[in-house]
Formats: structure tokens, C-alpha cells, sequence
């Protein structure tokens, strides 16, 4: 007799076009697969009906964020079996489909379409309007300070750190430090200057620019409960007076002649069409010889990174693309590049902290945002981390200046000492 769990495979193999990377069982209990493969568990016929009306990424990562679906131990090893397969994953053709509908006939899973998953975006209008924009990081950052206040470290630097060290008393919080004075060095901020942070987070950058280097900083975001956040720990700290933090779409900045301006990964929200305006207005906020830091992640030239997951449950409206396509968009508002610098491998290692974090303090992530929630924000880390890995998408620190009238940038011609952190190592 031919079990759930066989005929399950036996349809994976066909649609994959060879033996599939992981080890089913079914909800009857039934197994099939090879033996020491990851183990995928559907738990529901459910998530069969999910993979039938979504096939593909999507459907999986809504059976996985629902429970229908989950992968025993590892989750990080089964999704890196899944990718690292040597079989093909062409798009499921119609015979497939119709296929896959008859065996999930037989095992009773046809019905209706799966209701989504709560924590889905639902955004509405034309993509890139300063309401839908709001939308779009509201999804995301307002989630709750105090869920990022747990996942993140003191800083509250929600982006890729620097890691200089590899003794086992260096942390995150040691490696974001570091990030945020590789940073300010990069745009070679002094005492009295002027800094404009574009999409500011929870005020990691600015707060550190203003206590450490005493610039006087305008932060902006379009999260109102960064802002508040920011404010108050500004008051705090007792920084009030050098940082004033707004609630502001990037294309309702006005003024310019700033000293330095960052943009600390937020130009990945900006979208394809608008990323040359948002370009425009990074230059246009400089005076001659002022510098703009660009962190930002990209899209792998080998195998894109991003997808349905990212776009439908974390960041709706993301765009990357290649660095060098950033680089030129860049080039062609007449900002001149002085520096990139990868830190790829530095994101993976902070992926890793922060899902470290995740999970030894799951029940207590699960009791403030639920379960669904707390899968969505898993599935996210483990994933985003192995993209890192395989280069399906990288980071990059981009510095720029506005050369003056004569051409001159005023960047040093050896920048050695970007790279000291303030305990001396490179």
C-alpha cells in the first residue's frame, strides 16, 4: 500500500525532475525520503492546499509561518538543503498542477483557498506615494519598540555591524560600535558640523554622531514610533539640543548645505524609478566637499536574493539591485565615489546574533507578538542570513562627495585610519 508520504514524494520528484533534498512527513505519519535528509513535516492537509493555490516560495513560507508546515531541528540546514540541491526547481508546469490536484483529491486536501496569514502587508495605491511609503515602514518598524528593544542590542542598530574581533567577549553590541565609528570617521565628522540622517531607525547613528563627535544631527523616518523613540532617548542622554528628529518622507527635506548626510539601509525602500530622485536629493543636501555614507544591501549578480517572502511579510515595496547599478545612479547626479567597502560576511555574522536572540528568548518573543509573528520573524532571520551566505544578496558602505567648483574632494589620499576602532585594532 502506497502511504501519504510516498505519493507526496513521489510528486515532489516529478515537479523537481529528480530526487527531492529533504524527507517528508505526512499528517497521517507516514514517511518517505531519504533517510538522513532534513526532515519537512506537514502537520495538516492544509498545507498541501497551500502549496496547490500558491506554489513556490510564497506558499511555503505562509504553510511554514502558519504551523502546516514545519522542518525538525535545524531550520537553517533544511532551507540550505533546499538551495543547495543540485536538482532544478523549474516553475510547476500545468501538468504538474493537475497532478498535484488529483493526488491531493485522494488524500482528501482539495478546498477552499487558505485564508492568508494576518501578519501579510496589505498595502493599497500606487507603490512609492508618500502614503503608501508611510505604509510600507509602519508595516515593519512599528511592530513595537519593545519587540526590537529585546531582538536588538543596546545601540538599537538594526543593520549590518562591523566586526573587528573574534574573541568570544566581543559581541554585537561591541561589532555595532564599531559600525557606527567606522561611519562618522568615513564622513569625517567634527564638532559643530551638521549631518542629515536619512531613515534614522531607532537613532543608533545620530545619537552616537552627537554624543561622540558632538555634530548637530537632523534625523528623519517615517515611523512614528522611531521617532518617539528616538526623542526620548535623546532627552535621556541628554542630547536633545544636537538632535532633532523628524517625521518626514525623504522628498519633503528641504534646506541642504549639510556636512555630511547618511543613509544607513533605507535606500532599499526607495524603489527602482524614484532610487535616481532619492539620488538627486542625497546631492543636492550636500555642500562642496560634503560626504554622503550609503549602507546598503544588494541584489547577488549570481543568484537574487529578496522574493515574495521578503516583499509580501517584511519589507512590501523593497527593491535592490547589483551594487554597480547603485554605484552609477549614484555617479550620475555628480557625487564622485571615494570608497566601497563589502560587508557581506559582516551581515551573516549579525543575522546570526540577532536570531541567536530570537531563540533563546522564543517564549517570551511569542508572548509579545504571537506566534505567527515570531515564525514570520525566524523563517526571516535564517533565510536572510543563508542569502548572505550564498551571495544571493550582499551590503555595502558606498562613500560619495560633492566635489567642489574646482573639482576638489578633500577626501585623504591613504583613508588607513577609517578602519581603526577606538581600541586600535583594523
Amino acid at each position: 500500500m502506497t502511504t501519504t508520504a510516498q505519493r507526496l514524494t513521489a510528486l515532489l520528484h516529478e515537479v523537481l525532475g529528480g530526487p527531492p533534498p529533504v524527507r517528508l512527513r505526512a499528517w497521517d505519519g507516514s514517511e518517505s525520503g531519504p533517510p538522513d535528509a532534513p526532515l519537512v513535516i506537514l502537520r495538516s492537509r492544509r498545507a498541501l492546499r497551500r502549496l496547490l493555490w500558491q506554489p513556490g516560495e510564497l506558499g511555503l513560507a505562509e504553510a511554514y509561518i502558519t504551523g502546516d508546515l514545519d522542518i525538525e531541528g535545524d531550520l537553517a540546514d533544511g532551507l540550505r538543503a533546499l538551495w543547495e540541491s543540485p536538482v532544478e526547481r523549474p516553475r510547476p508546469t500545468a501538468r504538474h498542477l493537475l497532478r498535484a490536484g488529483a493526488t491531493a483529491a485522494r488524500l482528501g486536501a482539495v478546498g477552499p483557498r487558505p485564508v492568508p496569514p494576518a501578519s501579510r502587508a496589505a498595502l493599497h495605491g500606487a507603490r512609492h506615494t508618500r502614503s503608501r511609503d508611510r505604509a510600507a515602514i509602519s508595516h515593519h518598524y512599528d511592530l513595537s519598540n519593545t519587540f526590537y528593544e529585546r531582538l536588538l542590542d543596546p545601540t538599537m542598530a538594526y543593520s549590518c555591524a562591523y566586526w573587528t574581533r573574534e574573541d568570544p567577549d566581543y559581541t554585537v553590541a561591541d561589532a555595532q560600535r564599531d559600525k557606527l565609528e567606522l561611519v562618522c570617521r568615513k564622513l569625517d565628522l567634527r564638532p559643530g558640523a551638521r549631518l542629515l540622517d536619512i531613515g534614522c531607525g531607532w537613532g543608533a547613528l545620530a545619537l552616537y554622531a552627537a554624543e561622540q563627535h558632538k555634530v548637530q544631527v537632523t534625523a528623519v523616518t517615517l515611523s512614528g514610533e522611531q521617532r518617539d523613540a528616538v526623542r526620548a532617548r535623546a532627552r535621556e542622554r541628554g542630547l536633545h539640543a544636537l538632535v532633532d528628529v523628524q517625521l518626514r518622507h525623504y522628498r519633503d527635506i528641504e534646506g541642504g548645505e549639510y556636512e555630511a548626510v547618511s543613509t544607513i539601509e533605507m535606500g532599499e525602500h526607495v524603489g527602482d524609478e524614484e532610487y535616481e530622485a532619492f539620488a538627486a536629493q542625497l546631492y543636492r543636501s550636500l555642500r562642496p566637499r560634503g560626504r554622503v555614507l550609503v549602507q546598503q544591501m544588494s541584489r547577488g549578480a549570481v543568484a537574487p536574493g529578496g522574493g515574495a517572502f521578503i516583499e509580501s511579510y517584511i519589507a512590501p515595496d523593497m527593491h535592490m539591485r547589483p551594487l554597480g547599478q547603485t554605484v552609477s545612479l549614484l555617479e550620475a547626479t555628480g557625487l564622485e565615489i571615494g570608497s566601497v567597502q563589502s560587508l557581506r560576511e559582516h551581515y551573516v555574522r549579525t543575522v546570526a546574533a540577532w536570531h541567536r536572540t530570537l531563540e533563546d528568548n522564543w517564549s517570551s518573543f511569542v508572548a509579545l507578538v504571537g506566534e505567527e509573528t515570531a515564525r514570520v520573524w525566524r523563517l526571516y532571520l535564517v533565510g536572510g542570513g543563508l542569502a548572505f551566505e550564498a551571495r544571493r544578496m550582499g551590503v555595502d558602505q558606498i562613500l560619495a562627495v560633492r566635489p567642489d567648483l574646482r573639482g576638489g574632494s578633500g577626501l585623504p589620499p591613504t583613508p588607513a585610519d577609517w578602519y581603526r576602532t577606538p581600541g586600535g585594532a583594523t
